[in-house]
């Protein structure tokens, strides 16, 4: 159980990605992980960045900037270890105490995925909210709604670049502070 339910800390991770099938011998590395908190009794959001990581397991491919706008050159000149990534989310938002959100299973997932292959400690607590089923379930929706598709029904404006990490999830906490507050 998480210790601290002051804020909610939102994740939104870009991977590396190939239009079709992992090229052979590449596995899908996270090259940013955007967050923000997200403060429960006031809704401010705070603390919003994107953590660029250099891909340790595969190449940033022309589709996956097209689709995200990160380069190579981006990560190279910017961007740090997975390792170092997680131990800054454990030291700088206290992510072992805190509940944790990410829109659907996939950032949850990966980040599984990665921390095992790696051998680096998953950097969260046990709690964790997919806003995407929750989103689904307050609105009696009968399916899952995309990020983009759920701020167009709450008449909510998607800020900055849609598969930025950094924006996703300040769009996403968004969402979940009107789940929390209606």
């Amino acid at each position: 159980m998480p210790n601290l339910l002051d804020k909610i800390i939102i994740i939104d991770v870009e991977s590396t990605c190939w239009e079709g099938a992992n090229p052979v011998g590449m596995e899908s590395d996270i090259i940013e992980i955007g967050i923000c908190l997200l403060d429960v009794q006031t809704g401010e959001i705070t603390d919003n960045r994107g953590i660029l990581i250099k891909p340790e397991r595969s190449v940033i491919s022309p589709f996956c900037t097209s689709l995200t706008t990160i380069t190579p050159e981006m990560v190279a000149e910017d961007g740090i270890s997975f390792k170092e990534a997680c131990s800054i989310l454990r030291k700088e938002y206290l992510s072992q105490k805190r509940v944790w959100a990410s829109f659907g299973a996939y950032d949850l997932k990966q980040f599984q995925r990665q921390c095992a292959a790696m051998g680096v400690g998953f950097p969260f607590g046990p709690s964790h909210i997919n806003v995407k089923t929750l989103f689904a379930l307050k609105n009696k929706l009968g399916h899952e709604e995309g990020m983009a598709g759920a701020l167009k029904m709450l008449q909510i404006p998607l800020k900055g670049t849609h598969h930025r990490g950094v924006d996703d999830a300040f769009n996403i906490a968004k969402i979940l502070n009107w789940i929390l507050n209606n």
